[in-house]
């Protein structure tokens, strides 16, 4: 198993995320802090390669993020996030891909369609 400072870079990171999370309007902060909380769990128990991969992307969307919510970033862009590379998708397993779909459907719904659906996954827990 993991070593406690392992435990201590994760749950670092695991905290930063949520943070950054609080610069997103709310309907993305709340879609984006349900994916975190269920990835980091998907992953709690993963081997040591996962597990490196695992922590460098999201220390890199956790940085990535950062940047984009500085306030003269969001002046200039007036959008948050970026796009995939195509090449990724090669890597990525059937699995993968029908979750991103999931999560790009989510991102681009309507905000009723967002409120419903958070209260459809609140009541199901």
């Amino acid at each position: 198993m993991f070593g406690p400072e392992h435990v201590s870079r994760v749950r670092q990171l695991y905290k930063l995320i949520f943070r950054v999370h609080r610069a997103l309007p709310t309907e993305l902060r709340i879609m984006g802090d349900n994916y975190a909380r269920d990835e980091f769990k998907r992953h709690k128990n993963c081997n040591l390669e996962e597990s490196r991969i695992f922590l460098n992307e999201w220390t890199d969307y956790a940085i990535s993020l950062a940047k984009q919510m500085k306030p003269l970033q969001q002046v200039k862009r007036k959008t948050v996030g970026k796009y995939i590379d195509p090449q990724l998708l090669d890597h990525m397993t059937d699995e993968q891909i029908v979750q991103l779909y999931e999560l790009h459907k989510a991102a681009t719904q309507t905000n009723t369609e967002n409120i419903e659906m958070q209260e459809h996954n609140t009541k199901d827990k």
